[in-house]
């Protein structure tokens, strides 16, 4: 199974007047990197939420929002702020006692000071929260999941097809290499013959010649390599697990003789061909780096 490295999975659950909603999505990575935001409340979760995505996730930048919300009675902590409630009192008797003026201080007017009173949120029942936190979380990996893995079987058709263009640029290579010896040796015999005449042409000194052109010009064991990397890379696509790295390091030593068969080949017709399958092993690694 191969996965890409883009997704996005989204999940909202709902109990006991709790609701928790976590988003996701990923990017192409070296490794795997998990950037989670989540309140304050559920802070001592993010561990533990880090170690359940990397069970499922390998490679690629993660990065997860958290959401909560909770009516539940249990979870809302009402706190009053006595000293500063005492402060208050004590500083507005002194300003009436100072001023003369009549104490008409009521409790709707102590509330409705800043920090007296404070409604805050608690985590409320761990365990309860936490089972909730963690449904919502495989769900939104599930679907995810499905989308990169989705995306990754598109990815293995499309470099399954650009595999066999580069077999075939390797097999017209192939086919044209043993005619380029050959033909060299026509044209040097025939410069020789214009130059000194056909009596004075030395024949070993030509075969030594074309003997030193065609081991230059020789590309036999780059073929063999390109065409064994071709049946490599049509393997490595049926694997489970990451196999990213892996393509990543086959397109290099790919790209690697193909440079090499551009360099070695003294022939129009094959540099030609070099050219389109350096093209065509470079849109391979390109998609290579979006896989898992």
């Amino acid at each position: 199974m191969i996965y890409s490295m883009t997704g996005y999975g989204r999940s909202e659950k709902q109990e006991n007047n709790r609701k928790i909603t976590v988003e996701m999505s990923t990017i192409n990575h070296r490794y795997c990197d998990v950037n989670i935001k989540l309140p304050r409340t559920l802070a001592s979760l993010e561990e533990k939420i880090k170690e359940r995505i990397k069970q499922k996730i390998q490679r690629g930048k993660l990065e997860a929002s958290i959401f909560y919300v909770s009516t539940a009675e249990e979870d809302l902590e009402f706190t009053i702020n006595t000293a500063l409630c005492e402060g208050y009192l004590k500083g507005f008797r002194e300003i009436g006692k100072s001023f003369a003026l009549e104490d008409d201080l009521k409790l709707s007017h102590l509330l409705e000071l800043s920090d007296v009173v404070t409604l805050q949120k608690k985590a409320g029942d761990q365990e309860a929260v936490e089972e909730l936190l963690f449904e919502s979380l495989d769900e939104a990996l599930i679907e995810l999941l499905a989308m990169r893995q989705k995306e990754g079987e598109a990815l293995k058709e499309d470099i399954l097809l650009k595999n066999n263009s580069i077999k075939d640029l390797v097999a017209s290579i192939e086919e044209r290499s043993p005619l380029v010896v050959e033909e060299y040796k026509k044209r040097l015999e025939t410069k020789l013959e214009m130059l000194l005449g056909k009596d004075i042409v030395d024949p070993n000194r030509l075969a030594t010649e074309v003997a030193i052109m065609a081991d230059k010009c020789a590309i036999d064991e780059e073929l063999t390599r390109l065409k064994s990397h071709c049946s490599q890379l049509t393997t490595i696509l049926q694997e489970e697990g990451a196999i990213g790295r892996k393509l990543d390091f086959l397109m290099q030593e790919m790209n690697r003789e193909a440079n090499t068969i551009g360099s070695k080949a003294n022939d129009y017709r094959i540099t030609k061909d070099v050219v389109l399958l350096k093209a065509e092993i470079e849109k391979v690694r390109e998609q290579v780096q979006n896989i898992e």
